[in-house]
């Protein structure tokens, strides 16, 4: 198991969360998406380290920006 973490930009609510969550859960390998708004974090666990560029995509896709912090 690997575990990511990404720092969000933009989110203000659950309804945020539920977005990125959505987007990310979709990537192959993730086998589990934590997101929370009060603190921007996005945790990401994995069979295997995941490519950033499709985590950042799916984030972006779900209109926010993110950064990996670990």
């Amino acid at each position: 198991m690997t575990t990511t973490t990404y720092q969000v930009t933009g989110m203000t609510c659950s309804h945020c969360e539920m977005a990125v969550k959505g987007e990310v859960d979709q990537i192959t390998g993730v086998e589990s998406a934590e997101v929370s708004s009060a603190t921007g974090v996005l945790v990401i666990t994995s069979a295997s380290d995941l490519d950033d560029a499709a985590v950042l995509a799916a984030v972006d896709e779900a209109g926010y920006e993110a950064v990996r912090v670990s």
